[in-house]
Formats: C-alpha cells, structure tokens, sequence
C-alpha cells in the first residue's frame, strides 16, 4: 500500500507528530462506523514500530492509545444514546444494515461480557459502544467495562509494534534476529493453526493444539541455550524501560502469580465449581492446574537453569520454565476457556486473548524484574497451553464441555477479584522491601 508508505515515512521525518498519530489512529479504530472503513490494526502497528524506534516511551505510546480508544468508545456510545433507533437511517448503515445487526445481535446475547470479548473482534469493536448506549445501557457501567477493555485492547494492539521498534533500534546480539524469526515461526504455526480450526469449528483443533504446544515446548526445553543471543536481547530492551514510578507496581504484578496467590487462586475456583456442582468444568479446571504446576516443579530441577544476573541478591532456585508464567497462564487460560463455553469461534478466541493479558502482564513483570529470561516465560506459557488443551480435549472426548451457567459467573468473578485485590494490597507496603535493584 503506497500511501501507508508515504504516511509512515512522513511520521518518521516528523516524530514530534507521532503521538498525535497515535492517538488519532486508536480513536478512529474505536469510532463507530469510521473503524470500519480504516485498517486501523495495521496503522497502529506501524506507527507503534515508530514510536518504538526511540520516538516515544513505551508508556506514553500505550496511555495515548488506551486515551483515543477511549474518547472513540465515548462517542459511538453517545450516538447511540442520541439517536438511538433512528440511527439505521444513516447513509453507511442503509447501505450496510449487516454491521449493525451483527453488533445488535452479539450485545443481546452476551450483554456486558459483549462489550469486553468484542473488543478484539474487529467488525465488533466499533461498533458495540453505539449499540450499548442506543440500547441505553447505564453509562456508568459502560464507562466501567470500556476502562478495563480498554486498558487490555492498548497492551495488545501497541505493545507488539512497539516492542519491534525498539529492537530495531538497539544493538542486539549477532543471532538475535535468527531466533527471534526460530521462536515467532513456531508460534505463528501454532497460533494460525489455532485459529483457523477455532473459526471453523473443528472439533481437532483442541488436541491439534496439545499437541503443537508440546512440541514447541520440547523444542524450547531442549535449545534453549541457542536462544541466549535473543534471551539476552530481550532482557535488554526491557531493562532499558526500567522507571522509578513502574517498579513497585511491576513488584505488586509478579506477586499476583506467586505461589501462594496461584495455589489460593486455584482452590478458591475448585471449591467454588464444588459449590456450583459443576463438576466437569472442575475435572478441567484441575487436570490444567495441577498438571502444569507439577509439570513445573519437575522440569525446573531437571533442567537446572540459572536465573539472570540482574537482582542485588538473585533468588537461589532455577529458572526454566517460569512457576509464575506457567501459573498464570494455567489460571487464566482455564477461565478464558470456561468463559468461551457455547460461544461461536470467532467469541471464544476473543475470550482467549482476553484472558491471556493478566497473565502476560504478570510473565512481562519477571522479565522486567529481571529475574527471569524470556525464553523461561515461553516455556511456562507453553506448559501451561499443553495441559489446558490437552485437559480440554479429555473433557470433550465423547460431549461438548457446557458453558457453566450465568449465576456460577455471578459467584466466580467477585470472590477471585476480591482474592487478587487483597493480595495486591497485601503487597503494596512491601514492594520495595521484597526486591533491591542494581
């Protein structure tokens, strides 16, 4: 596309407009209608690696686009609530009636769960705010959903142009380039493959899935010393971010997937699921966590990997996988299934990535700590996708696992926020105490 050309070279002669690019771009890919006719995910991807190549801090480069996301969001919602069912007249959606009836339909169904799995669904995203305020839904409790899909939508749109940016920026290793292509064909494939058998419904994709995620994590466990040129890259560019003001809420993060908070997190879900009697969703919910942590256990003794040399006391246990990557990917990646029970493909994976970004905050946590390497929180990644797919396809073997019902949500989701806000209060006096930097 040549006019994508000519406006990133025009940016990158002109960086002190980058913010505003940015900001604009993620606005209009939230702005009903508008969202719909700009590719606005490779934009902002592209103005992300700019931003990344020393022209914004990653903080400011996020902040922009959760902020023009959210205005975006604002007002699709106020032109809904203004015009509410005389919105069909308009020209676009005369032509067009699919874009709306497709968001109507999904936030009827799904309600406020719509508006936080939609959000990473690109023909969904635009749109949805404009149908919650058309169907008036309280502003409040708007407001509230689009804060915390917002926040998530920001990491995962910007984060990985972002990221690239800087990389291509800084020195790196001789073969960082080589692993880094090694590590992000073998995600892709497992990714694309995901994907595409998700949308189609195909009743394989589950184990297919096990068993990719298995072999990746083999692959992994059995080069990862040729990774050190990428492992040692990466540790870099993160500890260029070091800031004063994210330490202590990166130690608050990382405390979110300790052991005990893990261990306190997983009975809590079984006992609840107990409680509900909804006893197959419990047997995955156990075979995913228990089957990772002891997974876990083992293959850190096994491998031996030392941690890096970054903590003024480093941590005397091994490194290689991650316990608090692989925990919380487990977590999370079990609630992220439960949640996309009965929905269709394209909803499920959305719940997925929705899922995932708690659990990816808390492996980027480690690595900004600095003391885990990446390639210890793609192993715990990994283990943990192995084990819950592989419990899922135990549980699906002969019958579809059910969607747990409406009032077991109402139950699981305010007891484990409120198990995760008290540990995170919990640890906020000790932050700085728990951890010294060089």
């Amino acid at each position: 596309m040549a006019w994508l050309d000519t406006l990133t070279a025009w940016l990158a002669a002109h960086p002190h407009w980058l913010g505003l690019a940015v900001f604009l771009l993620a606005f209009g890919e939230c702005l009903a209608i508008v969202g719909l006719l700009i590719p606005g995910t490779v934009l902002l991807f592209a103005v992300a690696v700019l931003a990344g190549n020393g022209a914004l801090p990653l903080w400011e480069t996020l902040l922009l686009g959760f902020v023009g996301g959210m205005l975006g969001d604002l007002c699709s919602y106020a032109l809904g609530r203004r015009f509410h069912q005389n919105i069909r007249g308009l020209p676009v959606l005369r032509d067009h009636p699919q874009w709306l009836a497709s968001a109507e339909q999904h936030f009827e169904r799904y309600g406020v769960i719509s508006l936080l799995a939609g959000r990473f669904i690109g023909p969904l995203r635009p749109m949805l705010p404009m149908v919650a305020g058309m169907l008036d839904m309280p502003f409040g409790r708007f407001t509230a959903v689009s804060l915390l899909a917002g926040s998530g939508w920001a990491v995962a749109y910007l984060l990985p142009g972002w990221a690239t940016g800087a990389a291509l920026r800084l020195p790196l290793p001789a073969d960082f380039w080589q692993n880094a292509a090694l590590v992000a064909g073998g995600l892709a494939l497992l990714l694309g493959l995901t994907i595409h058998g998700t949308l189609r419904e195909q009743r394989r994709t589950t184990p297919l899935s096990a068993l990719l995620s298995l072999a990746l994590l083999i692959a992994l466990l059995l080069g990862w010393r040729g990774l050190a040129d990428l492992d040692q890259g990466l540790l870099n560019l993160v500890q260029e971010q070091r800031h004063g003001a994210l330490d202590g809420l990166m130690v608050v993060v990382t405390r979110l997937g300790d052991l005990t908070t893990q261990l306190a997190a997983g009975a809590l879900l079984i006992a609840l699921l107990a409680l509900a009697r909804q006893w197959r969703a419990l047997l995955f919910a156990a075979i995913a966590l228990l089957g990772t942590a002891v997974s876990n256990g083992l293959l850190k003794h096994l491998i031996e990997r030392a941690r890096p040399d970054v903590l003024l006391e480093p941590l005397h246990s091994f490194s290689l996988p991650s316990g608090h990557s692989s925990a919380a990917f487990a977590f999370f990646l079990v609630l992220g299934i439960l949640a996309g029970r009965g929905l269709p493909g394209r909803s499920r994976l959305a719940w997925l990535l929705l899922a995932c970004l708690p659990a990816l905050a808390i492996a980027v946590s480690r690595l900004y700590l600095g003391v885990h390497w990446p390639s210890d929180l793609l192993a715990g990644a990994l283990l943990a996708s192995t084990w819950c797919a592989f419990s899922l396809a135990l549980m699906q073997r002969h019958q579809v696992l059910p969607a747990l019902p409406a009032r077991v949500w109402w139950l699981l989701l305010p007891a484990l926020l409120a198990l995760f806000g008290a540990f995170a209060t919990w640890a906020l006096p000790a932050a700085f105490e728990l951890y010294r930097y060089r």
